[in-house]
């Protein structure tokens, strides 16, 4: 028992401290956290606000627009087409989409639940990369199956620990109970 609390305190109280290369790595992946999270928060509020950028007013979700729709339906190619354009505008999965780019925004950019995030924004941006199969620019390999991986990295070294609440998460007794909220 002391051993297993010596070791949880140890991965959740570690000092920063650390060699120039392990500090540098640990500020590069923090700002790259930062980075991912606002992606997926501004395109949450891209498109629920409609703020003309790739989303115009008139079908921003608060004024009755779709966030699913337009892409499903008209953005989409490849074997899953017909899938996708079967779910274009459906409530739930507009409530699960938005939900999901603000959760992971949310967790990325204050470094908390990063292994929920990493796996239901790695999810999220297959679904996304299937969707437009195959890549414009490569026969399979896109922006989406990075992000993905770097979504993988970023839970595995504790990227919310620096920069972030992720220590503090971590010492949460229903985080310490249920390891993979980490």
């Amino acid at each position: 028992m002391a051993a297993t609390i010596e070791r949880i305190s140890a991965e959740t109280t570690a000092p920063t401290a650390g060699t120039p290369r392990e500090r540098a790595a640990r500020y590069i992946l923090a700002g790259i956290r930062l980075a991912l999270g606002w992606i997926f928060l501004w395109a949450f509020i891209d498109k629920l606000f409609g703020l003309g950028l790739a989303t115009e007013s008139k079908n921003a979700w608060v004024n009755g627009g779709s966030p699913t729709e337009g892409f499903l339906t008209f953005g989409v190619a490849g074997p899953f087409q017909d899938v996708y354009a079967g779910i274009a505008g459906a409530a739930w999965a507009d409530w699960l989409f938005m939900a999901g780019l603000a959760g992971i925004g949310v967790a990325l950019l204050l470094g908390i639940g990063m292994r929920v995030a990493a796996v239901a924004g790695g999810l999220l941006l297959v679904l996304m990369w299937t969707a437009v199969l195959p890549p414009e620019n490569n026969p399979f390999m896109d922006d989406h199956l990075i992000y993905a991986a770097v979504l993988a990295v970023l839970a595995l070294v504790n990227a919310g620990d620096t920069w972030g609440f992720g220590r503090a998460w971590a010492r949460l007794p229903i985080v310490r109970r249920m390891r993979w909220l980490r």
